[in-house]
């Protein structure tokens, strides 16, 4: 290609590193043999065209070719070179990469540069430590961290396939056993990090990571805390996690946080796998933390009728508001939900890619779905994403409004053994008797 008509991708590929100046050519050559045979004359090569044919090529991935097309260069950090784009938060934005000696893929999660305030360092450093002493099949493992220049990154193991709010929306919920061999890894991977005194706070779909093959593993201890030091915690005293899957008890008394808030959180989920809806869908963030102290969700049965009433129990007791009364450990967890989990759960297929253009490396907008809420529970403050495998999944939770009968008020520090068992009756009970209702009234009319 003639000096005078060098484009930016042309210019960008060879700053980048990522082509040579034959493999540059090469593609040339290939685009003007493929344009004359399509049209006559001297075809004009373009940006678009040689992108295309690169990727058509191998030369590059789809991401990497639009990064060069818009001028950017920046495609490595270190060993490793940037092939595509996974999700994106408040803490950082998740990247797909390859080590360039070992040809290893990894997931590689980057803090923004324009975050890199000397307290974002420090709990991105906070986090990288915490997944270092971590090592079990179903958490997502740490492999290595470090900088490039002034852009901070941890480097993961990369786990193919999708999350679970990703194969929820696209499949609808999913039957017992997928769901309960799901939940069930992923709370063997919350025991092992809580005999170690770790609690993730941030349990839901989105960070929980299915493989093709059913291999669940859970991700993100970016708000992860130990028990036993919640002084050094930057975090401690406030409403850390999702607004859809909070845990009464974090939002009563933030200091006090427990195993028992992620096995809340684990339940939330497993509703969620199993009904295709979170427990209180709708309205703002204060209304979702209000909900989780006073209000019991609907019936899953009302969602998913193939659902047993023994499996609903599970997720019941999971849903305890009284921690004193909810499944003590995730290891009870697993245990409760063997009796419907296969040992490999069925192939997922893996949902349509995000059509929104994925951010550069290493900067970025923000999105957010995991609020850091302040001390009272109604004060609305800004919210921090934690890691996400997709873009639209960052975008935040399920949130489809259902029509739903008024909840008793002030439930949330009762027995909800009881009441929960009357309500979950009554979401049945209600709509049938209106339909009887109706029938009667049709019957003495003389219409049937």
């Amino acid at each position: 290609m003639e000096n005078s008509r060098r484009s930016i991708f042309r210019d960008s590929a060879l700053m980048s590193g990522l082509l040579t100046v034959e493999q540059v050519d090469e593609v040339e050559r290939a685009v003007r043999v493929q344009l004359t045979a399509e049209q006559s004359g001297k075809p004009a090569i373009t940006d678009d065209v040689m992108a295309e044919k690169t990727v058509e090529l191998q030369l590059l991935t789809a991401y990497q070719a639009d990064q060069l097309k818009a001028g950017r260069t920046k495609l490595h950090l270190k060993d490793y070179v940037i092939i595509d784009f996974i999700g994106q938060g408040g803490s950082g934005q998740v990247f797909k990469a390859e080590h360039i000696l070992m040809g290893r893929v990894v997931a590689v999660k980057v803090l923004p540069v324009s975050k890199s305030t000397p307290q974002a360092i420090d709990n991105f450093s906070r986090e990288i430590r915490l997944q270092a002493n971590l090592d079990h099949p179903n958490l997502v493992r740490a492999d290595y961290a470090g900088h490039d220049g002034n852009v901070y990154f941890l480097v993961t193991e990369y786990v193919p396939g999708t999350d679970l709010r990703r194969l929820v929306r696209h499949q609808g919920p999913l039957a017992e056993m997928n769901a309960a061999s799901v939940i069930r890894q992923a709370a063997l991977g919350l025991h092992y990090a809580h005999q170690r005194n770790l609690i993730h706070r941030d349990v839901k779909p989105g960070n929980i990571l299915v493989t093709p093959e059913g291999i669940t593993k859970v991700s993100d201890l970016g708000l992860a805390g130990f028990v036993d030091q919640s002084d050094a915690d930057p975090r401690a005293g406030k409403i850390v996690g999702t607004a859809d899957y909070l845990a009464p008890d974090i939002i009563r008394s933030p200091r006090d946080v427990t195993a028992a808030s992620d096995i809340y959180s684990l339940g939330c989920a497993l509703y969620y796998a199993a009904t295709g809806k979170v427990p209180f869908p709708g309205g703002q963030t204060r209304d979702k933390i209000r909900r989780h102290c006073e209000e019991v969700p609907w019936h899953p049965r009302r969602l998913n009728p193939e659902l047993s009433e023994e499996f609903v129990e599970v997720i019941a007791d999971m849903m305890e508001k009284d921690p004193a009364l909810r499944v003590q450990t995730a290891e009870e967890v697993a245990a409760r939900l063997e009796p419907w989990a296969s040992e490999v759960a069925p192939v997922v297929s893996q949902p349509t890619k995000s059509p929104w253009l994925p951010p550069p490396l290493p900067t970025g907008d923000d999105m957010h779905d995991t609020a850091e809420f302040g001390d009272s529970p109604n004060t609305d403050t800004p919210s921090q994403l934690s890691q996400s495998t997709d873009a639209l999944a960052a975008a935040g939770q399920e949130t489809g409004i259902i029509q739903r009968e008024s909840y008793p008020k002030n439930l949330g520090r009762k027995s909800a053994r009881t009441t929960r068992s009357i309500t979950f009756a009554l979401a049945i009970a209600v709509p049938l008797s209106m339909l009887a209702g109706a029938l009667v009234a049709l019957a003495l009319s003389g219409q049937i």
